[in-house]
């Protein structure tokens, strides 16, 4: 719901949600101003008190002020923040006017309340559903000397408890005007003393939780390498010192966006919390002529005063249901197996069959043909960019390969990497000009490959007609897109000069126009997002691929901190997750084939390995867990998530997934260490209806009956000293 009241010659906004409120004020000057986020609070209260005016020195005065020295831009806590123009903080907007100016002074104009969710113009926003529909809020603000106008929206969902942020930047006059920083949202927030906690990584190690407290250094985040990265993920919490996954005040912040961003929080002097997403500003430098426009990516806020748990669950609902689109939304999705870590490039039909076929005979529903078999491409140095099928390594057309997989009751599926390009390729060879890289320079090269460059109508025509011509005449029900390098040299041959400064974002709307227009070609084609792993696994890419590559590294004990991590804001169903040989291929570990099972089932389940290297026990147990996959579906890809551990629990870890009906549950715990004289373990469930009965169900049939409350409170105890590596699945039933 949206609230807007006149108060005291003030427009008062308020937005509500089933547990939060956010509420801010044009005051009398027109300067936006934030007041609260938080608990729930009633229509009608105004918190404009709780701003205190005083004069802190140095900080100066804006002329509507007259002699009030306490009214200063540089204390006030802002929903715009300008550069230039006295707050000396850093700032939301900056723009280079034609007479080398840079000042953004933004005032409020006007305000609309929209009966639905907002759009983006080609870009991913959260959309309404015939389940859940949004309202929104557009605030029109003008620059005080030009014809600049600032539209802010404001998308509320009210049972969901998410509210989303964005601006949109409009040149309405007959001078130029560049844009040099435009996030999606600033926020000051009072009287907040949090904690800050985002997700870290590199390649095969992705999004690690790292929690520091938010002082008066700024603490940041972001990408400049073209996607969102492994380095640092789109998305961070702000949450009291003591706030775990069960008590304190939570606020999530989420951008939909997969190319160069930046997040931020730092105390201010008055130890208010500046808190900032949006476009990375380094290299940006956006030209507006009259009447052209710039709008930002969505910021997809969640506040949640029970504590971590809730605060993701809100994210995994809000995600799942108003992010992914497509016929694999909700529709379940195929056992998949990989053949990359069981052949790499070395692979020819017959390869491909006998892994087909042992697949099949096992239960698994599809195979995946990865990179190899296209172009000139038996090793990643060549190849790329050139799309049509290796007939020779083949053996025959892509279509007879599918036919045959297709013939052993499997569906078949095929990756791509469509945004790069080999040197030694017949395309580069061709079109050089469309490789990013810059004149009389040599270029950067990463896995061995350039980008292409994907801001170009004519790059995307060609790549969207070599995949339909392919996707036309193979039966393939999957795609998995790929992207295997960081981007620089940025250069288009086909923008000017004083374009270039716009060309990361326009790479990827290149990137999402392609995407969508594929899409729209082959509604029911299931699209699994890749960037070497975790690099852009991010909530832009989810409205495209309902699931990604959640990491290369398939270790199933790294997985479970890259996989923890994750969980924090995406839906578990979004998890690509395989079971993968032993040793295995990134780290040398060898752990149980169970464990190894267990593990992938936390995610859009699959396998890549040798199927005809492993043991007969082995092959049975594929059997077990793609039927127990199937047994879980809704639990894994609808249910609730609890993380039941801390990743630096040290002992094992353990989640579960709990149906939306509290009917059913699931329980896995992995032992990480192990110890001379071992303890028991033991871990506490979470998520049962406390005055219920449920039957809980280990191996070999052991079960027991008790209330929720009692698995809730007093916690389950393993019958058995659990080795290091090994892991057991619980599962409770109501009765």
């Amino acid at each position: 719901m949206i609230s807007v009241k006149t108060i005291d010659n003030e427009l008062v906004f308020t937005l509500f949600t089933n547990s939060s409120s956010y509420q801010m004020k044009a005051d009398k000057y027109g300067v936006l101003l934030h007041l609260y986020y938080g608990r729930p609070i009633i229509n009608g209260d105004n918190l404009s008190d709780l701003i205190f005016l005083s004069d802190m020195g140095f900080s100066g005065n804006p002329p509507c002020a007259g002699k009030d020295r306490t009214y200063s831009l540089d204390t006030l806590p802002q929903e715009v923040s300008g550069f230039g123009i006295g707050d000396y903080r850093d700032s939301m907007v900056s723009l280079l006017h034609d007479d080398g100016s840079r000042a953004a002074e933004f005032r409020y104009d006007s305000f609309e309340i929209v009966d639905s969710s907002y759009k983006i113009d080609g870009m991913p926003a959260l959309y309404d559903t015939s389940v859940t529909k949004g309202e929104t809020l557009i605030i029109t603000m003008r620059e005080a000397a030009s014809d600049i106008v600032l539209k802010l929206y404001y998308g509320v969902y009210e049972k969901e408890n998410v509210i989303t942020r964005a601006a949109k930047i409009i040149n309405k006059g007959t001078r130029r005007v560049f844009v040099e920083k435009l996030l999606s949202m600033n926020m000051d927030m009072l009287f907040f003393d949090p904690d800050i906690i985002y997700f870290t990584g590199r390649h095969a190690f992705e999004r690690a939780p790292e929690r520091v407290p938010v002082k008066h250094a700024k603490v940041e985040i972001g990408s400049v390498r073209g996607t969102s990265s492994h380095q640092y993920n789109p998305a961070f919490i702000l949450c009291d010192h003591d706030a775990n996954e069960e008590q304190g005040n939570c606020y999530g912040f989420c951008l939909a966006y997969s190319g160069n961003f930046v997040g931020a929080a730092q105390k201010d002097q008055k130890n208010q919390v500046r808190v900032q997403m949006g476009i990375h500003p380094e290299g940006f430098h956006y030209l507006l002529e009259q009447d052209e426009e710039l709008m930002t990516p969505q910021v997809i806020m969640s506040f949640s005063g029970s504590g971590l748990s809730t605060l993701s669950q809100q994210y995994h609902d809000i995600l799942r249901e108003n992010m992914c689109r497509g016929k694999y939304k909700h529709e379940k999705r195929p056992v998949l197996i990989n053949n990359w870590e069981a052949t790499y490039f070395d692979f020819d039909r017959e390869k491909l069959h006998d892994i087909a076929q042992q697949a099949s005979e096992l239960g698994i529903e599809m195979l995946v043909l990865d990179d190899g078999w296209f172009g000139k491409r038996d090793d990643d140095f060549s190849g790329l960019g050139d799309w049509f099928v290796n007939e020779k390594k083949l053996g025959g057309s892509l279509k007879e390969v599918g036919e045959r997989v297709n013939a052993m009751g499997m569906k078949f599926g095929l990756w791509f990497e469509p945004e790069m390009i080999s040197e030694d390729s017949d395309l580069y060879r061709e079109h050089p000009e469309w490789a990013v890289a810059i004149p009389n320079r040599e270029p950067n090269r990463g896995r061995y490959q350039l980008a292409l460059d994907m801001s170009r109508a004519d790059v995307r025509d060609y790549l969207l007609e070599k995949m339909t011509d392919i996707l036309n005449n193979a039966p393939i029900i999957y795609v998995k897109w790929d992207l295997n390098r960081s981007i620089c040299d940025m250069y288009s041959y086909a923008s000017a000069q004083e374009r270039s400064g716009e060309l990361y974002h326009k790479y990827v709307l290149g990137v999402y126009d392609l995407l969508e227009r594929l899409l729209e070609r082959f509604p029911d084609l299931l699209l699994e997002g890749c960037s070497g792993g975790g690099g852009r696994f991010d909530a832009g890419m989810l409205y495209y691929s309902p699931q990604i590559w959640c990491s290369d590294n398939t270790d199933a004990i790294n997985r479970l901190s890259i996989q923890y991590g994750t969980s924090f804001f995406y839906p578990i169903s979004s998890f690509g997750s395989h079971v993968s040989a032993c040793p295995n291929h990134q780290t040398g570990r060898s752990v149980p084939f169970q464990t190894r099972g267990d593990v992938a089932m936390s995610g859009s389940f699959g396998y890549e390995l040798d199927l005809g290297k492993i043991s007969e026990e082995e092959k049975e147990q594929v059997k077990e867990q793609v039927a127990q996959f199937h047994k879980l579906y809704d639990l894994t890809h609808e249910g609730d998530y609890y993380r039941l551990t801390p990743l630096e629990n040290g002992d094992c870890m353990a989640w579960a997934f709990v149906a939306k009906d509290k009917k059913r549950a699931a329980l896995t715990i992995v032992k990480t260490q192990s110890e001379g004289n071992p303890l028991p373990t033991h871990v506490y469930m979470k998520g049962l209806l406390r005055n219920r009965q449920y039957r809980c169900t280990l191996k070999n049939d052991m079960s027991v009956i008790k209330t929720g409350a009692a698995f809730i409170n007093a916690g389950i105890t393993i019958p058995w000293i659990m080795m290091q590596y090994e892991s057991v699945m619980v599962l409770f039933e109501e009765i």
